[in-house]
């Protein structure tokens, strides 16, 4: 195992930690996954791979890792799980499917664009809807510790009560007096004591489809509870890394936090991760300004707000380039610029299959640093713009040796060949048969064109220049880019 220096921001105390499992040699992290009701847009790829990257890390470091990652399919809002209209029950009463069948198809979509992105799947992958016994056991403990009641078949969460004796607002760093300012007046407040209170469980209305039986009505749990009794189910007590998108800091995980301390009378989680938001030229990505995209419409350019098609790696490697906990504004110029940098990332190690080894190296001691940066900038707080910048110093080395302006031994090339198997193909998880410009999507056309290019090489030994040009120009036309160096051809697709 490499020794472990990595440093992660943990939103609780707000300062970089380093990272001390609670385990030697296991962690347990759980990651909030889709609501699924919905087709996934950009947003929802980003804490996908933000914690896709951190899993595949932890894995590299030579840890254990057991990474849990929800599915909410009990039907209730994204943001408000005390009250409003059940969209899954919505569209399976309007489209006459069962509750469950609509959730299967948008997790179906959900799976099928987190393997195009080359998401890695979780270790386990629980639903709120198998888990309703526990959820109701869950919700008993926090009676039982008074730190809840019932009122007309719900159950809320005595917000005021547990702040009198713990701190409720200290992930989000929100008050008591902030949250009575900003509760909006919603249906069934009446049966709240105060209005910061959250449910636990709510009482189903008849024409509510996903409901089940409980000691204290027919209904469903509240968004807030799945991820407190799946988590403890398969982490324990106290586990190590919990994460999610920022816009889940508060109310989410602060509720969260409130119910495992009045089930247990401790924090569950150690270090809490949170990713930013992604925006569209500027704006915050939503159906009513338009501008809500899906992850389909960018992989097939069938959006009005896109100008071409993306490929699933330029999405991948375009949310790479910006720190996770930094804001990243989406435009078609600045996926556009992923693309063609991608493209030249994957172009120098593709080369680096044609360079000659030297007896001597005049790269050693910079081939030999790069590893140790890369290293350096993931152990803080996972820097992948960083390593990204040390990877095209890795394609700046390449070149100078393809171009005859430095040399490298055998053992440099190797060198080189790891640090992308290690830290661009493995911890970044970019695809190098995901671009269309790869070699795999070059073989069909290999022996045609690398048949052509010897009639080219025949025609210009003889000084047939016209011949020499017309194949070069004919493979242009097809979409073929040649290029003569000092050491043969080289030719790619467009």
């Amino acid at each position: 195992m490499k020794q472990n220096n990595l440093c992660i921001y943990n939103s609780l105390s707000r300062q970089k930690e380093l990272f001390r499992p609670l385990h030697e040699g296991r962690v347990g992290m759980y990651v909030c996954g889709p609501t699924v009701y919905g087709d996934g847009h950009l947003g929802h790829a980003r804490p996908a791979i933000t914690f896709d990257v951190l899993f595949r890390y932890l894995r590299h470091l030579g840890y254990a890792v057991r990474y849990v990652r929800n599915i909410t399919d009990v039907g209730h809002l994204e943001h408000d799980a005390d009250e409003g209209e059940d969209k899954i029950a919505k569209k399976a009463r309007l489209e006459q499917l069962e509750p469950m069948e609509v959730v299967q198809h948008y997790l179906n979509r959900y799976h099928d664009a987190m393997a195009r992105l080359n998401v890695l799947p979780p270790s386990i992958e629980p639903h709120a809807s198998g888990h309703i016994i526990e959820q109701i056991e869950y919700i008993k403990k926090i009676l039982e510790a008074g730190y809840a009641y019932e009122s007309n078949g719900s159950v809320y969460f005595d917000v005021p009560k547990y702040n009198a004796d713990h701190h409720y607002g200290k992930l989000s760093g929100r008050n008591i007096d902030e949250l009575l300012s900003e509760t909006r007046t919603l249906d069934g407040q009446q049966e709240k004591r105060n209005p910061a209170d959250f449910a636990l469980w709510k009482k189903a209305q008849p024409e509510h489809i996903m409901r089940w039986p409980s000691p204290w009505s027919d209904g469903f749990p509240g968004w807030h509870l799945e991820c407190s009794t799946m988590g403890e189910k398969y982490l324990g007590e106290t586990f190590d890394i919990h994460g999610g998108g920022m816009d889940l800091k508060f109310p989410h995980h602060e509720c969260e936090i409130a119910q495992s301390v009045a089930h247990h009378g401790h924090d569950s989680v150690r270090y809490w991760m949170h990713n930013n938001m992604i925006t569209i030229n500027g704006q915050k990505m939503g159906k009513s300004l338009g501008n809500f995209i899906t992850l389909d419409e960018f992989f097939t350019g069938s959006h009005p707000m896109l100008t071409q098609a993306y490929s699933p790696m330029t999405i991948r490697f375009f949310i790479l380039q910006a720190h996770y906990r930094s804001t990243v504004d989406f435009s078609n110029e600045a996926l556009q610029a992923s693309e063609k940098a991608l493209d030249r990332m994957l172009d120098g190690w593709r080369r680096l299959a044609d360079v000659k080894p030297s007896p001597e190296s005049t790269i050693a001691a910079e081939v030999d640093a790069l590893t140790d940066k890369c290293y350096e900038a993931l152990d803080d707080d996972l820097n992948t713009p960083i390593v990204i910048a040390h990877l095209f110093e890795a394609v700046g080395l390449i070149n100078k040796v393809r171009d005859g302006h430095a040399t490298a031994t055998a053992g440099d090339v190797d060198k080189l060949r790891e640090l992308f198997d290690t830290f661009l193909f493995g911890v970044l998880g970019v695809c190098a048969d995901a671009d269309v410009s790869d070699a795999k999507a070059l073989e069909p056309y290999r022996g045609a064109v690398d048949l052509l290019l010897t009639v080219r090489s025949e025609a210009k030994s003889k000084k047939d220049w016209a011949t020499s040009d017309l194949i070069r120009d004919q493979l242009a036309t097809l979409g073929f880019a040649v290029k003569d160096t000092k050491d043969g051809v080289e030719w790619s697709l467009k």
